[in-house]
């Protein structure tokens, strides 16, 4: 299970809170695995230089098509223009046919908190998704 381990492209204020982005995917064919990875890569190599990025991490399981992402970021605003920004805008657009499920979660904490592990990620990952397939999901986040 390829990871590549959480990265700090800036540092946080201390005493400040950070917003918490987990993020899992899966694709609908193992034909869609080399080119999701690739693309992924590249929007890991532009958040590792974002403005506002605090931390990130991203686990990839190409056996199984499942792609997770883990990042912490100054404030809404500056996850919002990452994901806006190129590579990224044009990664979403050409990846969002490829997949067969995505699961989105959002949560604040204190930064000396960070990094956030895995485990936690993960739980609130499939803690999301349980919520989304009820019907009970925020469409919003």
């Amino acid at each position: 299970m390829p990871t590549l381990p959480w990265t700090v492209p800036n540092p946080a204020s201390p005493g400040t809170e950070a917003l918490i982005m987990a993020s899992r995917f899966e694709v609908r064919s193992g034909k869609d695995v080399p080119r999701f990875f690739l693309k992924s890569l590249s929007a890991w190599r532009q958040v590792r230089s974002a403005p506002g990025a605090l931390g990130a991490s991203l686990i990839a399981q190409p056996i199984k098509g499942v792609f997770f992402t883990l990042s912490a970021w100054e404030s809404r605003e500056a996850l919002q223009k990452y994901v806006k920004t190129e590579p990224h805008r044009t990664i979403m657009k050409i990846l969002r046919p490829t997949m067969k499920t995505s699961t989105f979660t959002y949560w604040n904490v204190v930064v000396e908190d960070l990094p956030i592990t895995w485990d936690d990620a993960k739980r609130r990952i499939a803690e999301k998704a349980r919520t989304d397939a009820a019907g009970n999901g925020d469409a919003s986040a």
